[in-house]
């Protein structure tokens, strides 16, 4: 289980380790070249492979995307057919060059409104790809926050009854869909929107929101490093006062220093041993053949 932000203070690298991201604007994109929707959705696939790719090169270890809500089912019923389609499709084409990537493919929602077809094809890329740590690739598929906790509060009551009343956040946090994960660092939505669309609500509880007028199909690997940048320039808190967290930085760099330096000595001393062992060895014979 990895600490919530709220009780713990989670470390802070300049790339995120988790970063979670609402996909939109793909049905703008095809309206801007008179084109049908679909041609959004599929161009968006291509973005989703580029980003991929972009987080192996960057050293990002979680990603997740926002592929479906649970109330994306109020879309007209011929786009909800493409988009269980371009999943359905995805799936097939793309686990196992997952895996020879060595990512972990998750996908967490109520994903039994698919159909038995692909949730037989989720589970088979799921296990194909369990080993593999270079990267988890979260989708989100019929999932929404708002129900993300009522399963979990759920699954909790009907386990442990006798917590009821008196439960706490690291009772509920093993049955959420994304247990398994860190909480999001940096949170990216594109095209323009600025809400969180019912996505991770408990997650994003201290995470760095980050909007752009980008449309997702023309969200690049540029487009990218903007986001890091953007998130590079982000005092991350906690609930702390500016002055605790630069005091915090401050007393880091002199453990550190301190390390560097207690490292440096140990390497001198055993620098110095092996010379001397090496005269002695060197003097041995000469002081026999005497």
């Amino acid at each position: 289980m990895h600490p919530s932000s709220t009780q713990a203070i989670p470390p802070v690298g300049v790339v995120p380790r988790h970063v979670a991201v609402i996909m939109d604007g793909n049905g703008r994109w095809a309206k801007r070249r008179f084109l049908p929707r679909v041609a959004g959705h599929r161009r968006g696939v291509e973005s989703v492979r580029a980003l991929v790719r972009a987080c192996l090169e960057r050293g990002v270890e979680y990603l997740t995307i926002f592929a479906f809500s649970s109330e994306n089912w109020r879309r007209p019923p011929e786009e909800v057919g493409v988009l269980t389609q371009l999943l359905r499709s995805a799936l097939a084409d793309e686990a196992e060059r997952l895996h020879r990537n060595g990512i972990r493919l998750k996908v967490v929602g109520e994903v039994a409104a698919f159909g038995q077809t692909l949730v037989e094809g989720i589970e088979r890329a799921q296990t194909l790809t369990t080993d593999n740590r270079r990267l988890t690739l979260t989708v989100a598929a019929n999932y929404g926050g708002r129900w993300d906790l009522m399963q979990a509060f759920n699954q909790l009551s009907l386990e442990h009854p006798e917590r009821a009343g008196r439960c706490i956040e690291q009772d509920l946090a093993p049955y959420l869909a994304m247990h398994y994960a860190p909480e999001p660092d940096l949170f990216i939505r594109t095209g323009g929107e600025q809400r969180v669309s019912n996505f991770l609500l408990w997650q994003l509880a201290y995470t760095e929101l980050y909007f752009t007028d980008v449309v997702w199909p023309d969200f690049d690997a540029h487009q990218f490093d903007l986001a890091i940048e953007w998130y590079r320039t982000r005092e991350r808190r906690f609930g702390r006062t500016s002055e605790q967290l630069h005091a915090d930085d401050a007393a880091a760099a002199r453990l550190a220093a301190s390390d560097g330096a207690r490292s440096a000595a140990a390497t001198t001393c055993d620098d110095a041993d092996s010379s001397v062992a090496s005269a002695a060895t060197s003097a041995a014979p000469a002081a026999t053949s005497g």
